[in-house]
């Protein structure tokens, strides 16, 4: 392997990891409050309110920093600045006293993980050849994510909190951040780039003019919907309805973690030889199995574990909605800013909106509500997926090739 193409794996790989730590200290509240829950009293409003200030901040960072970072061309020291201070934001929902302070520290941790993933995706962006944008893109945002933050979290932080009490389950989930911190200050670079190029961003309004550009903004709102109300309500759902035991539903919740991590090189990939339009709009349409299976309840539990590992496909279309079409949308110079857009619009809508509407939902017709909330929200995907415009290098070199 020649050293350009060793370095932009090991690239990905520090990336993915550090995005998975990301998740794994944003998704350690939702697995966590069962136990959270009783001791400190909160309502499923309150709970709802967590995830909308999470989403609120990181929805702030990443529309702020993503532009800041094209103006600046420094992505290396705010992506290791970031890290450290995800970090002590799960130390500080350790020790947290009452609902406030359990609400600060995520708005903390949100602000601190917001711009993470548009600089990132912009790293790629800069590094990896475009024949393997997609499925580098989705290795950093999914593989990562999906092994630490959606499989192993569930399963090591359950245990962990009925051993050892739920607080120290978040001092455990700050510790890799600091050690990522390291690597990155070690083994990345700051890529070269166009002072020039960097200071002729353009205004914002340029960008949303592409139809792609909004199409992936309103995309990003669902699929950052889908996955925050899933995250927040689906383990108190299968807790207090389905009667399920805290190991089981532990176990259950991962299986959105273990076959994304697959999903993430085969979606992508697949978006690399068939097309991203295509893909987008199929593996919406496979997320429904999560809410159709638990209406219809089925009486084993492995049903559910199947159905919720062949919906975790929807997975691989997330890094293809909020980065690689963006990227081929618009000139490099704004590859951060529109994937800032498309993040940070997604998670301060979809994000900090629909858990609150979910929670004040299952607060008044029961926690069915947001069942029904995720199926509606799995066709909303569908019909907006259609009319993407396809921007896959290969098909439109094909494309050239037949009409030329």
């Amino acid at each position: 392997m020649n050293p350009g193409r060793r370095y932009q794996w090991i690239l990905v790989g520090l990336l993915s990891a550090n995005f998975g730590i990301v998740f794994f200290d944003r998704n350690a509240i939702n697995v966590l409050m069962p136990f959270i829950q009783p001791e400190l009293g909160i309502s499923n409003s309150a709970i709802g309110a967590l995830a909308s200030a999470l989403s609120l901040s990181w929805a702030i960072a990443g529309l702020c920093v993503g532009r800041l970072s094209d103006f600046l061309g420094k992505r290396k020291i705010v992506l290791i600045i970031a890290s450290l201070l995800f970090s002590a934001a799960s130390v500080i929902s350790g020790i947290a006293g009452s609902f406030a302070m359990l609400l600060a520290a995520r708005l903390l941790m949100g602000l601190a993980e917001g711009g993470v993933m548009p600089i990132s995706q912009a790293l790629v962006v800069a590094e990896v050849e475009p024949q393997r944008r997609g499925l580098a893109m989705g290795a950093a945002q999914n593989v990562g994510a999906n092994l630490l933050g959606n499989f192993l979290a569930p399963v090591i932080l359950v245990a962990f909190a009925s051993a050892q009490g739920w607080r120290h389950a978040f001092f455990l989930a700050a510790a890799p951040g600091l050690a990522i911190s390291l690597l990155m200050a070690w083994l990345i670079r700051e890529p070269v780039q166009d002072r020039g190029a960097q200071r002729r961003t353009g205004p914002i309004r340029d960008v949303l003019r592409l139809r792609n550009v909004w199409l992936c903004i309103v995309l990003s709102i669902l699929l950052v919907a889908f996955l925050v109300v899933f995250a927040a309500f689906m383990p108190v759902y299968l807790v207090q309805v389905l009667r399920m035991d805290k190991t089981t539903m532990s176990w259950l919740m991962s299986m959105w973690g273990l076959p994304s991590i697959a999903y993430a090189f085969l979606v992508t990939g697949a978006s690399d030889r068939i097309g991203r339009r295509l893909v987008v709009i199929s593996m919406g349409a496979i997320s429904a199995l999560i809410p159709l299976g638990v209406l219809v309840n089925p009486a084993g539990a492995w049903v559910l574990f199947i159905l919720f590992g062949l919906a975790a496909a929807v997975s691989g279309i997330y890094p293809i909605v909020m980065a690689t079409i963006p990227a081929e949308t618009v000139s490099p110079s704004r590859v951060a800013t529109v994937m800032g857009l498309t993040m940070g619009l997604g998670e301060v809508v979809g994000g900090v909106l629909s858990p609150g509407l979910a929670g004040l939902l299952a607060d008044r017709f029961g926690l069915t509500a947001i069942v029904w909330v995720l199926l509606a929200i799995s066709l909303g995907i569908v019909v907006a997926s259609f009319g993407l415009e396809e921007t896959a290098p290969i098909i439109l070199q094909n494309r050239r090739i037949q009409s030329g």
